[in-house]
């Protein structure tokens, strides 16, 4: 249990870096899918693209909008954390009794970044200024994104993939 005298927020910039390990960590493995299913045209961009975003194919879509979200909410509700965070020590807890959030937290937590994203990035940004580091999407969920090592330091990577079973 962490007691309340000694949380430490995770700030704005420990954040970034973890949301960019993440995305970082994902196009690594997804690139070679893409590229196998697609071939190398598929990451340029085009004139003849006239869609803001355009859609190769069903598998296009599943990989690159519906997987990442997916994978976001199973481990934010399963670990309280993405790998990025993980590596950042780094966790997302309930702001009020600072226990995991859980599928439901989760969830309302990832509708939140669409508001966040709606904002033109404000929602994110607030993080830097808020007394608690909360974006939008965690006032939202009421969670806070918290530093804590000794959650994870003791725990083996078996350990950390059975709470997925």
């Amino acid at each position: 249990m962490i007691n309340r005298s000694q949380v430490r927020y995770a700030g704005f910039w420990r954040r970034l870096l973890a949301f960019t390990i993440d995305s970082l960590l994902y196009s690594f493995l997804i690139t070679p899918v893409l590229i196998a299913s697609y071939g190398r045209d598929y990451f340029y961009w085009s004139a003849s693209h006239s869609a803001f975003y355009h859609v190769y194919g069903v598998g296009d879509v599943l990989l690159t909008k519906l997987l990442p979200v997916v994978l976001i909410l199973l481990f934010w509700a399963r670990l309280g954390a993405t790998p990025g965070k993980l590596l950042l020590d780094i966790r997302i807890v309930d702001a009020r009794s600072l226990k995991p959030i859980g599928f439901k937290k989760a969830l309302i937590r990832l509708l939140g970044y669409a508001v966040s994203f709606i904002t033109v990035y404000i929602g994110f940004l607030w993080i830097a200024w808020d007394r608690r580091k909360q974006g939008l999407h965690d006032k939202i969920a009421e969670t806070v994104v918290i530093r804590n090592p000794e959650y994870y330091e003791n725990k083996t990577l078996p350990e950390l993939m059975s709470q997925f079973k």
